[in-house]
């Protein structure tokens, strides 16, 4: 029995090249913490982003000279790029004309009506979509003063009236996000708005942290919300590398059974029966997967004895202790051999797995 629910049908849009909404696949983003300016940094960072599974990034334009490097970066890059716009119209309009695939921007602080309608009418023109991006931190002074403090009918009503804004323009390419540093208010906000419009939810945890926090506050929010099937694209925001970043949302999608990304790895949480450096060999492992593609299982055990039998729905696995390593398939063991080989004869393994099931 599944844990998610029916997942709540949402319009569909397009960022470049990778649909959002609808029946379309929930994508896993992240953004870059590189300065967008320096293209050779940028790219490289994005490079990563994309070996490691991300589907679509975004990026800073606090100024002229980063919307006029997203043409340079463009051209380098496979995955579809979001332009981030903060206050000032002309950077959007600029981000748009050197190639960015979307905005995401929020209508309220963008200036005047004018200025608004410039950006809409640059994003009509090259058929963009534009997120409406609320975050608890920076609500207008009106909407706290309203609802007495930055609650979630304060974040959702701040949503409505920039949503109103962009459609009274007769613009209805719309994607949303609700975030704020806490799990409570992020997820009641999201389960507010998700009643009350059908746009494509872009879904996360904002400043969620450093690694332990942040996996953890984003797990749960944003596994909260998929689990009620609400949220379209999600983005796990860590004070980390942001490839973590990719590696944290694909597992919120598989640990629910949305979406399969490549290798799943399972690995004893050792005891006092684990004679090997298992902590070690599972980063091994982990690090020569990234960028795979083929589902597969894979068990990583601490006990010869024992370890096998409990992996026995993995598709291959490895277990070893007093000098002995053994392979095993779904839970049957099919080869002995030393056990400073255990890497090495798990990676050949799956290579050969990946070769069959090509």
């Amino acid at each position: 029995m599944s844990l998610v629910q029916t997942r709540k049908k949402t319009r569909t849009l397009r960022v470049g090249g990778v649909a959002v909404g609808g029946d379309a696949p929930i994508s896993v983003q992240s953004m870059t913490n590189t300065r967008t300016e320096d293209i050779k940094a940028t790219v490289a960072q994005i490079h990563r982003l994309q070996e490691a599974g991300c589907e679509i990034v975004r990026v800073a334009v606090p100024g002229m000279e980063a919307a006029e490097a997203i043409a340079a970066i463009k051209k380098e890059i496979a995955i579809p790029l979001i332009a981030d716009i903060h206050f000032d119209h002309r950077l959007a309009i600029a981000a748009a004309e050197n190639g960015a695939d979307a905005l995401r921007i929020n209508p309220g602080n963008i200036g005047s009506r004018e200025k608004v309608v410039k950006v809409v009418t640059c994003a009509k023109e090259r058929g963009l979509p534009i997120r409406i991006g609320v975050n608890a931190g920076s609500l207008s002074q009106e909407i706290l003063d309203r609802f007495d403090g930055v609650t979630p009918e304060a974040m959702v009503a701040s949503a409505m009236e920039n949503i109103r804004i962009l459609e009274e323009l007769d613009f209805f390419d719309i994607k949303i996000s609700l975030k704020a540093s806490d799990v409570t208010r992020t997820v009641e906000a999201y389960r507010l708005l998700s009643g009350q419009v059908d746009y494509p939810l872009h879904v996360g945890v904002t400043e969620a942290g450093s690694l332990f926090p942040g996996v953890v506050k984003s797990s749960i929010g944003i596994g909260m919300l998929l689990s009620e099937g609400i949220g379209d694209t999600i983005r796990v925001s860590l004070t980390r590398d942001p490839v973590e970043e990719i590696r944290v949302g694909q597992e919120i999608l598989k640990s629910l059974e949305l979406r399969r990304f490549g290798p799943e790895i399972v690995s004893c949480p050792t005891c006092g029966r684990c004679n090997i450096d298992l902590f070690s060999i599972v980063e091994q492992v982990e690090q020569a997967l990234i960028g795979r593609k083929t589902p597969i299982k894979i068990a990583i055990m601490g006990c010869v004895v024992n370890g096998p039998g409990e992996a026995r729905e993995a598709d291959i696995g490895v277990a070893g202790g007093h000098g002995i390593g053994i392979l095993f398939k779904k839970g049957q063991v099919v080869k002995k051999f030393p056990e400073d080989q255990l890497v090495e004869v798990l990676l050949a393994a799956i290579d050969d797995f990946e070769k069959n099931k090509a």
